[in-house]
């Protein structure tokens, strides 16, 4: 995963490791395809007879596509982003100077696929990107990445003009960032079209600066939308496939209507080069995060205060789900005084809807939650011991540094789960220090896994604490050997870990033929 920012003004880039966005589509290549075959005389066609492709010339005419109309419509509001940073601010940011995208979330996605190019001996850091205008009056949307932590920003025209720019305000989570250009006259500018309305298959534009050639047209498709890569819980990524580069950083992705639809961000390229497959932030979701950059100058998410994580199938089975479409979002911790926990939600609660709207998969509260406004009441339809209940919380608003507590402590003798391959202890002040527990947290430590075990293949380690058995808290090894014991008649046990004050639901299959992803 890589960045679509080319970091260097002063040369172009074509190392095959400077990754940044891709993937292409010919517009015309079914049409020709079909015309080629109406094309071709039927088998056994007698010489002297009718001319088959004169009359299917005469008969079929099926103009090429032409995307020249909407290029040309769009491209006056699409800008390159010039990022200036000292190398003192980059290194004050922890990132080696010859980046000028030191804030990016995906930097460690960036250090693994990304050439980081030649060592600029100046003393400034100037990097390349893209973006749009979204209003006359000189708004302009890019990444955070691109713009967020430049000590000068200059916003360069279709016409060459060049124009400093003032940060508005940027978001992290989301990678985006909000600039503002003043200039005497009213500037073209284009308007945000609805993600929500997009398909797989649909034909995008993606307008940029790849490797600081500016204005640069492609075309492709959606290849796939909702894509979450790992870097948050607000991932929503519309894959497209239209070839875009190191630059397009912030440039728009557009549908047939002239519309941005998302914001190229990031590429998957092992190889260094364009393979195909780009992610954009979806319009709806930055269409929000740069109305409240533009009002406030920062971003404001509701808070629940719970730890989600994926129900696997074999924790589908231990809960009595569904484990061939499992679907909700199970709470792995609930933080004290939260509106969670004052709605009355609880550890191993799954919650399958929200005002509503159906929880799929986990990543689908934490994006609900954050949309939904502060003080508003949220109807959450959750599941508890099997039965379905509904329970109303307030959200709150999320602090910058809002942190999951689960509170706990513990005590018991050594004691094995020989069937299961666990050897289990109580917490004394040495483990505690040598598996860095914290001191809340309450339960049955694991001391060794047999590496053949059923333990072992569902990722359970040694130091992590087991909190609770099929829902039930455990605080000694006999308490917890005995609860193993008893749940393992049922072949599937649901097991509550906690590894470094990090609290995570394990589905466990005693007969060893399923696991679930280990607690990180």
């Amino acid at each position: 995963m890589s960045f679509c920012h080319h970091p260097d003004a002063g040369s172009l880039r074509t190392s095959p490791q400077s990754a940044l966005i891709g993937g292409g589509a010919v517009l015309a290549l079914l049409l020709a395809s079909a015309l080629t075959e109406a094309q071709t005389p039927a088998p056994g066609a007698q010489p002297g007879g009718q001319n088959v492709t004169a009359q299917v010339q005469s008969e079929i005419t099926i103009p090429l596509p032409s995307l020249a109309p909407l290029v040309e419509r769009v491209s006056p509001a699409v800008v390159t982003v010039s990022a200036q940073m000292s190398r003192e601010l980059a290194a004050r940011s922890d990132q080696p100077a010859e980046e000028s995208d030191q804030s990016t979330p995906f930097d460690d996605l960036l250090k693994r696929f990304q050439n980081r190019g030649r060592r600029s001996q100046e003393r400034e850091v100037i990097g390349l990107g893209s973006g749009f205008i979204i209003d006359p009056s000189g708004y302009v949307v890019t990444n955070n990445h691109v713009a967020g932590n430049s000590g000068k920003i200059t916003v360069i025209l279709q016409d060459s003009s060049r124009h400093a720019a003032k940060l508005v305000g940027r978001d992290e989570k989301t990678d985006l960032a909000l600039l503002k250009i003043d200039v005497p006259t009213k500037l073209p500018y284009v308007s945000w079209g609805d993600s929500e309305k997009a398909k797989v298959g649909d034909w995008v534009v993606a307008v940029g600066n790849p490797f600081g050639l500016g204005g640069t047209v492609t075309a492709g498709i959606i290849s796939a939308l909702g894509r979450d890569i790992n870097e948050g819980p607000y991932d929503d990524f519309i894959q497209i496939d239209a070839p875009i580069n190191r630059g397009n950083s912030g440039g728009p992705t557009f549908d047939l209507s002239a519309h941005v639809i998302g914001i190229n961000t990031a590429i998957y390229s092992p190889s260094g080069g364009s393979v195909g497959i780009g992610f954009a932030v979806p319009s709806g979701t930055a269409k929000d995060v740069v109305a409240q950059l533009r009002e406030h100058g920062y971003v404001t998410r509701g808070w629940l205060g719970v730890a989600v994580q994926s129900i696997t199938p074999t924790i589908a089975k231990s809960l009595g789900l569904d484990p061939d479409q499992p679907t909700g979002a199970l709470v792995a911790s609930v933080t004290p005084n939260s509106p969670a926990a004052k709605a009355g939600i609880t550890q191993g609660d799954v919650i399958l809807s929200a005002n509503g709207h159906p929880i799929k998969t986990m990543h689908d509260l934490p994006r609900l939650v954050a949309a939904t406004p502060i003080g508003q009441k949220l109807d959450l339809t959750i599941r508890r011991n099997g039965k379905e209940m509904t329970v109303t919380a307030a959200i709150a608003e999320m602090k910058e540094h809002q942190e999951q507590i689960a509170a706990n402590t513990g005590t018991g003798s050594e004691e094995k789960a020989t069937s299961l391959g666990l050897q289990l202890s109580a917490i004394d002040p040495a483990l505690r220090r040598r598996y860095r527990i914290p001191k809340e947290v309450e339960g049955v430590i694991v001391t060794n896994v047999a590496s053949d075990s059923s333990a072992a293949m569902a990722g359970i380690e040694p130091g992590d604490v087991i909190v609770q058995v099929d829902q039930k808290p455990v605080k000694t090894p006999q308490q917890a050997a005995a609860e193993l014991r008893q749940a393992a008649a049922k072949d599937n046990i649901l097991l509550l870990l906690n590894r470094q004050g990090k609290s995570q639901f394990v589905g466990l299959s005693v007969g060893g033929s399923g696991s679930t992803m280990p607690p990180r």
